[in-house]
């Protein structure tokens, strides 16, 4: 099991980029838009800088939903590789045959 305050922490990011993703990409279509001009362009970098860092999609870490490891995740089912095989042990995870020899 994953530290509470990690699990809590990926939590609090994800619902800061909910929050903040409208602004984020308005802000960065004026940035990218090479017609405006470059105060315009450059004030709209300046608010994007301000926005908290913890809004950025690139900052949410991929975690298992059961036990909240951040490693081995299969981003199809959402689960870590070790969650996977105890619950493909189980028979809880329809078309899953668990290999032993």
């Amino acid at each position: 099991m994953a530290k509470k305050s990690a699990i809590e922490n990926n939590a609090r990011r994800r619902r800061l980029v909910k929050k903040f993703s409208g602004k984020r990409v308005r802000l960065r279509a004026i940035v990218h838009d090479k017609k405006l001009p470059i105060e315009d362009r450059f004030a709209a970098v300046l608010k994007l800088a301000q926005l908290p860092r913890n809004s950025a999609r690139s900052r949410i870490r991929n975690r298992c939903e059961l036990t909240g490891r951040p490693r081995g995740y299969y981003r199809k089912l959402k689960i870590s590789r070790i969650a996977l095989r105890e619950l493909g042990s189980q028979g809880l995870i329809p078309g899953l045959v668990k290999s032993s020899w």
